[in-house]
């Protein structure tokens, strides 16, 4: 039975990259895709987030320092050997990965406020360092524009551009719905695996968990890897998507209080939550944007967390679990 449903949940995920695909070829608004693309990158933080501060219950300021850094190490693989959008995005991901990892092997002795505080500050020297590295523009930031037609991966021959995606914008959707995929299938398999079950009794009792023989510490640094994997892989396409990066932009603060929200938002108590949190939040702040201005997205998400500490403490998720059994 438990085979059946874990076939069922990747047959559905695969049909929901080949709609995804279908979607670039029948929608003809780019504005769309561009929106699309931003959501999709909240999911991906979301779920990058949770993997650290839902399932082992370490909170991570410093998600905009991952992303960051993802970002100008796929600049810096463009800048010096011209690599193809694929293999930016690889290096931006293993950078921030193996940051992840030396991050986590540094600060991860610390617990609670004390380990907040040094992501954040992670972010901010993280910033400082990239505004005073002129290779790739410095403070001044810089610009990628996109001089040759991507093939579907970046690496496999498939065609021209013209005879598979319309333009950048449809391709970058559709790597990022790829992406959003295999971020939901990792924290799916996380979930049911042995090493989600330590990751939760880390989160119950770490003290006892390293007591009963729970190797503390390396579930931690695998869990610090695999967040900053994906939120450098996000980072990773982000110069594409905009065309113009800056520490500011790349570095901000805005990309760890989404991060951190909409899981909370969501619930952190599964996948889902995060990937609720974010679509909810994610819409409400593109049709923020278009409609008033974008000023508005910090204050969206302000409210949403009193509103969520205050009457929902389990998110969304644990609102419609007390609705179903209220129901039943």
């Amino acid at each position: 039975m438990k085979a059946r449903r874990d076939t069922r949940f990747y047959l559905i995920i695969a049909a929901v990259l080949i709609l995804s695909y279908l979607v670039t070829t029948a929608m003809t608004n780019q504005y769309y895709f561009f929106a699309g693309f931003a959501i999709l990158q909240f999911i991906v933080m979301a779920l990058a987030w949770n993997i650290l501060g839902g399932y082992v219950g370490y909170v991570n300021f410093g998600s905009a320092a991952f992303f960051g850094m993802g970002a100008y190490a796929a600049i810096v693989a463009l800048q010096l050997f011209n690599a193809s959008l694929f293999t930016q995005i690889v290096i931006g991901g293993l950078f921030s990965a193996l940051l992840g990892f030396l991050t986590g092997y540094l600060t991860l002795r610390l617990r609670g406020v004390y380990f907040a505080i040094a992501t954040l500050a992670l972010l901010v020297v993280s910033e400082t360092l990239i505004a005073n590295f002129d290779y790739v523009g410095g403070a001044a930031g810089t610009y990628i524009l996109p001089t040759r037609k991507p093939t579907i991966l970046g690496v496999l021959i498939v065609g021209k551009q013209d005879a598979v995606f319309g333009n950048y914008k449809e391709l970058l959707f559709f790597i990022m719905s790829f992406i959003t995929l295999a971020a939901i299938a990792t924290c799916s398999f996380i979930e049911k695996s042995k090493f989600g079950r330590g990751l939760a009794a880390l989160r119950d009792n770490e003290e006892a968990a390293e007591c009963m023989g729970v190797p503390t510490l390396k579930l931690k640094l695998i869990a610090t890897t695999l967040s900053g994997l994906f939120m450098g892989v996000t980072g990773g396409i982000f110069p594409y998507y905009l065309t113009f990066v800056d520490p500011t932009s790349a570095f901000n603060l805005d990309i760890s209080i989404n991060a951190l929200a909409m899981p909370i938002i969501g619930g952190t108590a599964t996948w889902l939550g995060p990937v609720l949190g974010a679509i909810v939040l994610g819409t409400m702040q593109q049709v923020a944007t278009v409609t008033i201005s974008s000023e508005l997205n910090v204050l969206i998400v302000g409210i949403f967390l009193v509103a969520i500490v205050l009457f929902a403490p389990n998110g969304f998720l644990g609102l419609i679990d007390k609705f179903l059994k209220r129901g039943n």
